[in-house]
């Protein structure tokens, strides 16, 4: 994943203060993702004291019932990850732009739609949000999380605690 790595040292570029959003549902199958890699990266920041401050938020199916908190936090950079189809391969991981989002790509199991979401954390906070996509293999209920997502989420958690430790 060097291609992600190089784009989001760019896009963290400056970076005073991280908020991270992990967003899905742990009971369908790949839409675990975006939490997995918050849980991934939580542990990773507890063993490295050297990191710029840096806030891991758990988003589940409702991250909407967090933007005060994240607000609160006043992060200059927000990093959400998401499973999200775009129709490429399952376990591949991708970057959006806020006003990418609803460009041909459909995010899974919300209550509210992620436009609406990002547009508001980053109109309310004024950090730099970035959406990291990672394409499920299916988001079924009862069914387990896919080998190749499982390796996306793993990628992903270690390349940013590799960015965000000093």
């Amino acid at each position: 994943m060097p291609e992600l790595k190089k784009a989001l040292k760019k896009r963290l570029a400056g970076c005073k203060k991280l908020a991270v959003l992990g967003i899905g549902s742990e009971f369908r199958a790949d839409d675990a993702a975006g939490i997995l890699v918050s849980e991934e990266l939580k542990k990773s920041l507890k063993k490295s004291r050297k990191h710029f401050p840096v806030e891991v938020f758990f988003g589940g199916t409702a991250p909407e019932n967090l933007t005060g908190q994240i607000k609160k936090s006043k992060p200059s950079h927000l990093i959400i990850v998401d499973t999200v189809d775009a129709g490429k391969k399952p376990g591949d991981v991708f970057l959006f732009n806020p006003e990418d989002v609803g460009a041909g790509a459909s995010f899974s199991t919300h209550k509210m739609p992620a436009k609406v979401l990002v547009d508001y954390l980053v109109r309310s906070s004024g950090c730099q949000a970035t959406i990291i996509g990672i394409q499920p293999k299916t988001i079924d209920f009862g069914k387990d999380i896919s080998a190749s997502v499982k390796v996306a989420v793993k990628k992903v958690a270690s390349t940013l605690a590799g960015i965000i430790s000093r």
